[in-house]
C-alpha cells in the first residue's frame, strides 16, 4: 500500500485558542492540511519561551497568524532560517511582523481585504441610514412614543458622501455606492484624480470634503498624523444637520469637538469606534437622540471570520503552487498601515 506524500509545507499556527477555532473552520482547516504539514503545537506569550515551540522553530517554512499572535521580531525570524512566509489572518501586520522580515526577503500576507468587506458593507447600511436621518427619528420615536416627524429630512437622492481616506474599506465603500443615486468625493493624500474617478469619486482636499459633504465617513488608518485629525475646524466646516460616521478608529476624531457638536445637535454621529474605546457609562454620547453608538461591530464578526482564515488559507495554497501572493503586503506599506 502507498502512502500518500507528506505536504511540502510546514506551518506553525500562531494564533490564540479561540482565534484557530474561529478562524479555521473545518471546510479551512480540511483545505490547510491537503497543503502543508500543520504543527501540532505554537506559541503562547512568545515564540521562544516555550523549549518545544523553540526546537520546532528550525523546521517552520510559513507561519499563519492571527489574533493573539507574539511580535515576530528578529530573534524570532533567527530561529527559523526557513521562513518563507507570515501569512496573517487578521487585519494589520504592522503589529506583530518587525521590518526585519522584510528585509530577509520573507513574503507577507494580510486578509486585511477579508475583513474589510463588512466594514463596507456596514458603512454603507449606515449611509443609506443616515440620509434618511433613521437613527435620530428611531430615538425619537423610542423617547417619545410617537412619529417623529421625516418632513424636511434631505433623504438620499442625489445626497453628497465623503470618504475621509481611501484605504480598501473606503475603496470597496465606493464601489458599492455606485448603484446609489449619491455624488462620492474622496480626500487621500496619495490617491490621483484618475484613481478616484475609476472609484466613481470626485477627489478634493479635506476641507472641501467637510464642507460638501452631507454623510461624512472616515477611513482614515490610525497613525501620529492622523491622531485628532478630525478636530473642531474641520467639523466646523460641516453642515448643519450632515452625519458623521466613523468605522476607522475613534482617535481620529477629536473627542471633546465632536461632543460639543453632537450635544449642540448640529450635526449627527454614527459611531462604530470611539475614544475612549468602549466609551464609559456615562459618556454623553450614550444618552445624545442624534448619536448612534456600536460597540465595535462592524469588521468581522460571528461567523464573518471564517473569511479571514479561507483567505489567509488560500494564500498558503497560492505559495504551494508557485504563484505569487494574491494580498502581499509590501515594507513600503507597512508604514502606511494602521
Amino acid at each position: 500500500m502507498s502512502l500518500e506524500p507528506r505536504p511540502a509545507l510546514t506551518v506553525m499556527l500562531a494564533m490564540s485558542d479561540s482565534t484557530r477555532a474561529q478562524v479555521l473552520v473545518p471546510p479551512v482547516r480540511q483545505r490547510l492540511d491537503a497543503v502543508a504539514t500543520v504543527l501540532p503545537i505554537g506559541p503562547g506569550d512568545g515564540f521562544l519561551a516555550d523549549p518545544a515551540v523553540r526546537a520546532a522553530l528550525p523546521d517552520v517554512d510559513v507561519l499563519l497568524t492571527g489574533w493573539g499572535c507574539p511580535r515576530i521580531g528578529p530573534e524570532v525570524l533567527d530561529a527559523a532560517p526557513k521562513l518563507q512566509a507570515i501569512l496573517h489572518a487578521a487585519g494589520s501586520v504592522k503589529a506583530i511582523v518587525d521590518p526585519a522580515a522584510f528585509e530577509r526577503g520573507i513574503q507577507v500576507s494580510s486578509a486585511a481585504t477579508a475583513n474589510a468587506q463588512p466594514v463596507a458593507e456596514f458603512t454603507v447600511a449606515a449611509i443609506v441610514m443616515a440620509g434618511k436621518r433613521a437613527f435620530r427619528l428611531a430615538a425619537q420615536y423610542r423617547l417619545e412614543r410617537r412619529k417623529g416627524d421625516a418632513h424636511g429630512m434631505p433623504g438620499n437622492y442625489g445626497a453628497t458622501v465623503g470618504l475621509l481616506g481611501a484605504s480598501r474599506i473606503a475603496k470597496m465603500v465606493a464601489e458599492r455606492l455606485r448603484s446609489f443615486d449619491l455624488h462620492v468625493l474622496i480626500s487621500d493624500p496619495y490617491l490621483t484624480a484618475g484613481e478616484a474617478a475609476a472609484l466613481g469619486a470626485e477627489l478634493v482636499d479635506n476641507d472641501t470634503l467637510f464642507a460638501r459633504s452631507d454623510i461624512l465617513s472616515v477611513h482614515a488608518p490610525l497613525l501620529p498624523e492622523t491622531v485628532g485629525l478630525v478636530d473642531a475646524r474641520l467639523l466646523g466646516l460641516l453642515k448643519d444637520d450632515a452625519v458623521l460616521i466613523n468605522t476607522a478608529r475613534g482617535k481620529i476624531i477629536d473627542a471633546d469637538a465632536l461632543l460639543a457638536e453632537c450635544a449642540s445637535g448640529r450635526i449627527d454621529a454614527v459611531l462604530d469606534v470611539t475614544d475612549p474605546e468602549p466609551l464609559p457609562p456615562d459618556s454623553p454620547l450614550l444618552d445624545l437622540p442624534n448619536v448612534f453608538v456600536t460597540p465595535h461591530v462592524a469588521g468581522a464578526v460571528g461567523n464573518e471570520i471564517a473569511r479571514l482564515g479561507e483567505l489567509a488559507v488560500g494564500e498558503l495554497e497560492r505559495l504551494a503552487a508557485g504563484k505569487p501572493l494574491a494580498h502581499a503586503i509590501s515594507s513600503t506599506e507597512l508604514g502606511r498601515l494602521a
